[in-house]
């Protein structure tokens, strides 16, 4: 199995492990796409945030995506919208331990 981390390619693990005792952390953004009645609520990859670096603003493509084409889907398209856009607004879904956990387990392997 393949972990996809955006903003890990050239680290090592050791400097990965020393950003997330710094503060950095692995996060997910949601968001939201709605055709006629359908809505689809999904999540991103994994990102990558540093100490220090901005989570909303690695989140904001997310957020505007679901702003234009999520609303449209009733009743769902303006709930999960909101929702969304809240959860990205503050800073995404924290994923830090269970991506520490598997790259623990990977480096044991």
């Amino acid at each position: 199995m393949t972990l996809k981390i955006r903003g890990i390619e050239t680290m090592t693990p050791d400097v990965v492990r020393f950003e997330i005792e710094r503060g950095g952390r692995f996060v997910v953004y949601g968001y939201c796409i709605s055709i006629l009645v359908m809505s689809f609520k999904r999540v991103s990859g994994i990102y990558f945030v540093r100490s220090g670096e901005s989570a909303f603003t690695k989140g904001m493509a997310f957020s505007l995506l679901s702003l234009v084409c999520g609303w449209w889907g009733i009743p769902w398209g303006p709930i999960w919208t909101i929702g969304t856009i809240v959860r990205n607004c503050r800073g995404g879904h924290d994923v830090t331990q269970e991506v520490a956990d598997a790259l623990a387990t990977r480096a044991a392997a």
